[in-house]
């Protein structure tokens, strides 16, 4: 078999709703006809995309003629081609984690198994999820309770909110100092979900990075009574030694990884002991190949693996064939409540999502494909949709 062309497109939608759900799709065609098609992270809204399509583009010569089985031989070859652009980072990176999706999908289906099989099976056949409520549209404590139990009664066992948005009236608009007062309102909030939601649901708190080093240390001392699931990012990741700080200060458990790509920042970020929890993007950390050795990684820490999720049903359905395989999956992030046209994007075993999880596929590859109609309706910016 040989790859014999490659295309991409970028497809989503910025609504308020949503935060901005925009993806870029790489698909990768073969001589005997099949089809493989994978997502990356497009960069948000904010990028547009064009540019991790341009980097698929411009890595199609180094494809055409390539066997797709050899993935881990055209992964390495294409990372090395561009390490002294930055191989690490977007968009080369985003775009190596598209090509790699779409071979696994192409040898899925020409072995006719699911992608998890690929990978040495699976150690379960769901993979639970926790709803990003976002929130930080008020600092009352009330709206906060109230959206964490209207989720909770769709039936999540894990929630998320930020707070870093619900820090109100900072004389400084630039430093990450957070005041007695804002630090209280933060506090409040906390406590007022927690206090809510009880401990039966597990409660993480997104920080964005926007706290510096002492606010983040008072913040973990003080939530630490709460037992929550995880405080996300609450310094900027470009830092780890100022995280390791911050985790070494409490018995909160930190979380953090959605900013860093491939094995190697991950050994990096064990090696400094700056977290407790990871939380790769799957959709831009590198693919399936290295999404699985992270993991392996991870869990010869003793670490466990949450990741990152702002994906379609395709990229979600990816991320949960490598999550089954691993033993030291935790949760799996889902904005797609949020997204009236999320399942309409693609088909496959619908509904994708259960009460509080996704089931993995068992269709050969990945098991999910787009819906042209729809995927051609909801082109980006006039993009053009695959041949």
């Amino acid at each position: 078999m040989k790859i014999t062309d490659v295309q991409a497109c970028v497809i989503g939608r910025e609504e308020p709703d949503s935060g901005g759900s925009v993806w870029t799709f790489v698909r990768i065609y073969t001589d005997q006809g099949i089809v493989g098609t994978g997502e990356c992270n497009s960069g948000g809204p904010g990028f547009s995309g064009f540019a991790t399509k341009a980097a698929i583009l411009a890595m199609k010569p180094l494809l055409i003629g390539e066997d797709p089985f050899n993935i881990n031989l055209i992964y390495e070859k294409l990372r090395r081609r561009g390490r002294y652009g930055g191989s690490s980072h977007a968009p080369l990176i985003f775009a190596l984690t598209g090509i790699d999706n779409a071979l696994y999908d192409i040898v899925g289906k020409a072995l006719n198994v699911p992608i998890y099989q690929l990978l040495g099976g699976k150690f379960r056949d769901k993979l639970r999820l926790y709803a990003d409520c976002h929130a930080g549209e008020t600092s009352d404590p009330q709206a906060y309770a109230d959206k964490a139990l209207e989720v909770v009664a769709e039936g999540y066992t894990a929630v998320k909110f930020d707070v870093d948005h619900a820090v109100e009236g900072k004389l400084d608009p630039y430093n990450w100092t957070v005041g007695a007062r804002e630090m209280n309102q933060v506090i409040k909030l906390i406590e007022g979900l927690r206090a809510a939601l009880g401990y039966a649901t597990d409660l993480a708190i997104d920080c964005h990075g926007q706290f510096d080093l002492p606010s983040a240390i008072t913040l973990a001392k003080a939530v630490e009574p709460l037992r929550l699931l995880w405080l996300e990012e609450p310094v900027p990741a470009e830092n780890l030694d100022a995280l390791a700080q911050v985790r070494r200060s409490s018995s909160t458990v930190i979380c953090t990884g959605e900013n860093q790509y491939t094995r190697f920042e991950f050994l990096e970020m064990f090696e400094r002991k700056a977290t407790d929890v990871i939380m790769p993007d799957l959709a831009k950390a590198g693919g399936i190949a290295e999404a699985k050795r992270i993991a392996d990684i991870a869990d010869a820490h003793y670490i466990p693996i949450a990741p990152h999720n702002v994906s379609s049903p395709l990229g979600m359905m990816a991320a949960c064939h490598v999550m089954a395989s691993v033993p030291n999956f935790l949760v799996l992030e889902f904005h797609g409540r949020m997204i009236s046209w999320w399942n309409d994007l693609c088909d496959g075993d619908q509904p994708f999502i259960e009460p509080g999880f996704m089931r993995v596929s068992d269709r050969p590859g990945i098991g999910v494909e787009l819906n042209a109609k729809n995927a051609k309706a909801l082109l980006w910016n006039d993009d053009t949709y695959f041949d």
